[in-house]
């Protein structure tokens, strides 16, 4: 599952809610980033989500119902090393659009991994693989949750989670401009999950290049991250 949420008003303010069920999870605070950490067994521990110095936040929800035209060959990009290497800075932000928009970004085959990233100035991208990308320049806010931008709740799923949509965008419709850490965890709590379960909750205040995260939906104890 997971939701992703890049707010812009008088701070660029992202929020992520990792939901996970059955697999092995950390989270690695250093001075050059927050990284969320997948346990796979032929990979070990990946970084995948999170943030860094730079001020790019990195979210892959998976998108329902799979899409078959997200299966790739040897010679595309696939969509979880893009992220890879935004979140570790081998690719700058604009590198990646470059990557995006002059090859084919396929995903695991089999399963249909979508992406939001944004940047220090909340510039956000939106990659689909078989669908295609969205490029924003620092929109109000972008909400994304498990089902493709470009269907909306055309295809029907059960864990496509646009209840979870709508009631995130129906919040920020209605926020102020002075939204932030506080406002952005509420979300997050409104929206995180129990039968797929939020692992963590991060929170990403670019201004100050400062992490803020939970676990296990443990709203009441909050770990923070001076990146530098």
């Amino acid at each position: 599952m997971c939701t992703s949420i890049v707010v812009n008003n008088k701070k660029t303010i992202v929020g992520f809610n990792l939901d996970l069920l059955d697999m092995k999870h950390r989270v690695t605070p250093t001075k050059k980033g927050v990284y969320i950490e997948i346990f796979d067994k032929t990979e070990g521990w990946m970084p995948i989500f999170g943030a860094n110095n730079r001020g790019d936040f990195i979210a892959m929800p998976t998108c329902w119902p799979f899409d078959q035209r997200s299966n790739g060959t040897p010679n595309d990009i696939n969509i979880i090393n893009l992220d890879i290497d935004l979140l570790l800075e081998k690719k700058t932000f604009n590198e990646v659009i470059e990557s995006v928009k002059n090859n084919k970004i396929s995903s695991v085959n089999g399963i249909t991994f979508q992406a939001q990233l944004s940047d220090k100035n909340g510039n956000v991208l939106q990659i689909v693989p078989g669908q295609g990308y969205n490029y924003l320049e620092r929109p109000n806010y972008k909400v994304m949750t498990n089902f493709s931008p470009f269907k909306q709740d055309k295809e029907k799923h059960p864990w496509m989670g646009y209840d979870r949509y709508l009631k995130v965008t129906n919040i920020l419709n209605n926020s102020g401009n002075d939204f932030d850490v506080k406002e952005m965890f509420d979300l997050l709590k409104e929206s995180s999950q129990t039968v797929c379960p939020t692992v963590v909750s991060m929170v990403l205040d670019a201004s100050s290049n400062t992490v803020y995260w939970c676990e296990d939906r443990q709203f009441d104890i909050i770990n923070k991250q001076k990146l530098v």
